[in-house]
């Protein structure tokens, strides 16, 4: 089995090196979301984005990590920003499927259109041997039911798919009911946004039927056991009711062993079949080899190999460029307006 990240946030890759802690303590998802993640993606530029790009790379090969599904927001940084993080995978040696969430969580339909237009810039111009491209929404709470069907035409005429955040919190669910579905697979299914090969992060917050709907669309659902715990959000049991469920980090470090210990644990803890647990890790490598047209064999095996083995010495040196870069993207965090 190869290890492969099925859904992380580049993005978020100086997070460990002393990012500031959200001021009050959030005391719930959105609070999380607009108090830390959502100040710290407004932040990024290219610097910093790069920095965190290749950190996360070059410590993703080193904890075993074959390949991984990114989901990127760069809000003042948005034309461009895919070739930043195409470039640290392509060098790293690391396989990756890469979109920009589109969203209009900061006030407008024109953001979303950018997001859009960076996805498809990159869908056409992207040659990367190692890298894939595909179709980003945030999550349906942020955008009009108009950038859900562009999102979708998007990925049909380029036969890709859709990475988008659904049922990670109660308030996706919530929101989509207050737009008059039935939830929010309900609304994607409608919008024409269920596109076969799709990629739906979370899932917490589904029911056994709508999982089932997802699973039946073709489409993959990828459980976060970290971050659904460290989130406070819950615990996705209803994924049981689909074979297209991998897993993945939602942006903590790709340490894919981690990731798995944790989510057997949580599998006991809430009654959740561990069989159908311990099938996820390895359904990483189909989902990545979906967007890659074929599966992976052995001189693929060995290329990761002779590049895991080639950065390992460079990997304090990517580490100390990071910090640099980290302590500016700091500084940027704790002068933005509250």
């Amino acid at each position: 089995m190869l290890a492969v990240d099925a859904h992380t946030h580049l993005y978020s890759g100086l997070a460990p090196l002393g990012m500031p802690a959200p001021e009050p303590p959030p005391e719930n998802f959105l609070q999380i979301l607009g108090r830390l993640w959502w100040r710290l993606d407004r932040c990024l530029d290219e610097r910093s984005l790069a920095a965190s790009a290749e950190f996360y790379a070059s410590e993703a090969l080193a904890l075993g990590c074959f390949g991984l599904v990114d989901h990127h927001e760069s809000p003042s940084f948005v034309d461009g920003s895919l070739d930043v993080l195409a470039d640290a995978c392509q060098a790293a040696g690391l396989r990756a499927v890469l979109c920009y969430g589109a969203t209009e969580r900061n006030g407008s339909r024109a953001e979303a259109k950018a997001g859009l237009a960076e996805c498809d810039r990159f869908l056409r111009e992207n040659r990367r041997p190692l890298v894939r491209g595909a179709v980003g929404l945030h999550a349906s709470f942020t955008v009009s039911d108009e950038t859900i069907r562009e999102a979708a035409a998007l990925a049909r005429d380029h036969g890709s798919v859709l990475h988008v955040h659904v049922a990670e919190d109660a308030a996706d669910v919530a929101d989509a009911r207050r737009r008059g579905y039935a939830g929010v697979v309900d609304r994607l299914d409608r919008l024409g946004a269920l596109v076969p090969g799709s990629i739906l992060a979370h899932g917490v917050h589904l029911a056994a039927d709508e999982v089932a709907r997802v699973g039946d669309a073709g489409c993959w659902l990828v459980q976060n056991p970290r971050s659904n715990h460290g989130n406070r959000v819950g615990y996705p049991k209803a994924l049981r009711h689909s074979a297209r469920v991998a897993l993945g980090t939602d942006g903590y470090p790709a340490d894919m062993a981690e990731e798995q210990r944790v989510l057997l644990a949580a599998a006991e803890e809430h009654g959740d079949d561990p069989g159908h647990a311990r099938r996820r890790p390895a359904a990483g490598e189909r989902l990545l080899a979906e967007r890659f047209g074929e599966p992976f064999g052995e001189a693929d095996r060995a290329a990761w190999e002779r590049a895991r083995e080639g950065a390992a010495p460079c990997r304090a040196a990517v580490r100390e460029r990071a910090v640099v870069e980290a302590e500016r993207l700091w500084r940027r965090m704790r002068e933005l307006p509250r």
